[in-house]
Formats: structure tokens, C-alpha cells, sequence
């Protein structure tokens, strides 16, 4: 079992994604790593020292922030993103990681490693916390902005899979992001993907609204790319507004200081639960290879979080699952 890790995406890299895949190599000596990217940054990063079960893959070139996404992976065919991509298409790996520019990732998915047999369009599914102590997988969160019933129905069925396989839960129950939660409600694009859902054989539990979408009601919440990407960061901006807020309040004056003091566990744990550090990264469902988005931002504990997630995907044979699902 091989892990791939783009060592040089994201706005910690290489630091902490090397960090993370050292200290995790150590824990998992049973499966191998790879560290695509310049070589002698990613040493630097771990002064030299890594396990025997971690080789570095050197690449020449580094996908920015900033760069165009289809024109970056066809012109830098030696970055550290494209070359991780390939490595997957070539069967050199389970599963790839990147914090990476998004779009980049999703092109790489699309023109290096290439659709699953019977998918249609490909789903990035991030995890969202809920206010009830769970989660919700939400796909699509934009890789695909115009989606067909089709397209909706499958991803339903991949995003069923990969909530039982990786998150475990049991018969995951999937919603229909919508404006209403009675049957009629919504376009014609949500009014079709209904009744498609509805006869599916999934555990489907009928329309969600977006006020509902962060208090358990479903497991998977299904919904085209563009209307995912508004919520995904709509939620984000959401909570880094309310714990900004947050802050400001308890540090107004000594009185409120002194509160804060006395609720700082239970402060601590509020803002664990709601911290993106802890759900990992999204898988891009729908192509033929493992392939997980990281957190652009992410420390060395998302890092670990993230390769705890791919290590399960290619230990639970996602890729076969949906294979067979779809």
C-alpha cells in the first residue's frame, strides 16, 4: 500500500505536510509513503532524517496558488501535483493528497487520472461538523457547477459508499439540498434528481434545507457544484466570523477576561469540534484513483487527520466499491 503526499501544495508545505507523514510513517510501518516534491526542501523540513518507509519522488516545478488550473498541469508536467497524479494513474499508488490549488487537483483528476469507468462527472466531498456532534458529507462542493439528475443520483450512490466505508456510518442517510423540504419543492433539476433518489435504494430521506444542513438531518447532502461551493464557503466564513466575534467579546474588558479564563476548556473543546482540522480533506469521487483535497491551510494535525483518511480508503477498497455500486 503506497500513500502519496504532494509535499510542496498548500500554504504550510512543505513543513508540515512532511512533518506529518514522517511521524505517521513511524505509526504504520506496513505501509509505504511517497514525497513528491524538491528534495532538498523536503529534507530540510525533517533535517534530513525519515523513515525507511518514506522516499521522496524529486519534481523540478510547483503548481502556485495563483496559477490557471488547466494551463498549469499541462505546462508544468514535472510539478509535484501532476507527477503524484500520474503516479496514481499508473497504479504506482492507492491515494494521493494534496493542499494544493483546488482547481489544479480537479484538472489533474480529470485530464491525468482520468474518470471511473460509469461515472459521469466527478464530486468533491468535503465533511461538514454538525451542530449535534456528527457529520455531513457534502458533494458536490464544486468540481461539477451544471449537473443532470444523473449526475446527482450518482452522487448519492458514491457519497453512500464513502460514508460507510470511511466515515462509518451505517446506512448513510442522503439528503437533497433544496429550498423546501416538502416533495414538490425546487427546480426542475431538483424535482427530477427527487424522484430518481427516491427510487434508488439508497436511504433516502427526502428534501434538506440549507438552515437544517449543520443539524444531523442527513448523512450525505447532495447538490450541483456551484450551490455546494456557495455553501461549503458561506459555512466558512460563518464560523470563522462567529469565533473571531467570539474572541473580540471576551477580551473587551477584565471582567469579561476573567470569564473567559474560567470557560476556557469548554471553549477549547467548542472550537475542536467546529475545527476543519479535525475532518480532514475531501475526496474527489468519481475518479479512477484515490485522491484527496486537503485543507489549503492545513497544519500538521489536519495532515495527520487527512492521512488517517487516505490510509482508510485504500484499506476499505473504495475505488472498487464504487466501481460496483455504480
Amino acid at each position: 500500500m503506497n500513500i502519496i503526499v504532494d509535499a510542496m501544495g498548500g500554504d504550510l508545505a512543505p513543513g508540515a505536510p512532511v512533518r506529518a507523514v514522517a511521524a505517521f510513517a513511524t505509526e504504520q510501518p506496513r505501509a509505504k509513503f511517497s514525497l513528491v516534491g524538491d528534495e532538498t526542501k523536503i529534507l530540510s523540513a525533517v533535517s534530513g532524517k525519515l523513515p525507511s518507509n518514506v522516499v521522496i519522488v524529486h519534481t523540478t516545478e510547483t503548481i502556485e496558488a495563483e496559477d490557471e488550473p488547466v494551463r498549469a498541469v499541462r505546462r508544468k508536467p514535472d510539478s509535484s501535483l501532476v507527477k503524484a497524479a500520474r503516479m496514481v494513474r499508473e497504479g504506482e499508488a492507492d491515494v494521493m493528497l494534496s493542499a494544493g490549488n483546488t482547481g489544479a487537483l480537479v484538472a489533474a483528476g480529470l485530464l491525468v487520472v482520468g474518470r471511473l469507468q460509469g461515472i459521469e462527472r466527478p464530486a468533491l466531498a468535503p465533511v461538514l461538523p454538525t451542530f449535534a456532534g456528527g457529520a455531513v458529507l457534502l458533494l458536490d462542493a464544486g468540481a461539477t457547477m451544471d449537473t443532470s439528475s444523473e449526475n446527482l443520483l450518482q452522487f448519492g450512490q458514491m457519497g453512500s459508499v464513502y460514508s460507510s466505508l470511511v466515515l462509518g456510518v451505517e446506512n448513510p442517510r442522503i439528503g437533497l439540498l433544496n429550498v423546501g423540504t416538502e416533495d414538490g419543492k425546487g427546480n426542475a433539476l431538483t424535482k427530477e434528481t427527487f424522484g430518481r433518489l427516491k427510487d434508488s435504494g439508497l436511504n433516502f430521506v427526502g428534501n434538506v434545507e440549507a438552515r437544517e444542513l449543520l443539524n444531523g438531518q442527513c448523512d450525505v447532502v447532495v447538490c450541483d457544484g456551484f450551490v455546494g461551493n456557495v455553501v461549503l464557503k458561506l459555512v466558512e466564513g460563518v464560523g470563522l466570523g462567529i469565533f473571531g466575534a467570539l474572541k473580540e467579546t471576551l477580551t473587551q474588558s477584565f471582567t469579561s477576561k476573567l470569564a473567559a479564563a474560567a470557560l476556557k476548556p469548554s471553549l477549547r473543546a467548542f472550537r475542536d469540534r467546529f475545527d476543519y482540522a479535525e475532518y480532514g480533506g475531501a475526496p474527489f469521487l468519481g475518479v479512477a484513483g484515490g485522491c484527496i483535497k486537503a485543507h489549503g491551510s492545513s497544519n500538521e494535525r489536519a495532515w495527520y487527520v487527512a492521512l488517517t483518511q487516505g490510509l482508510r480508503f485504500a484499506e476499505q477498497g473504495v475505488l472498487a466499491k464504487l466501481s460496483e455500486q455504480i
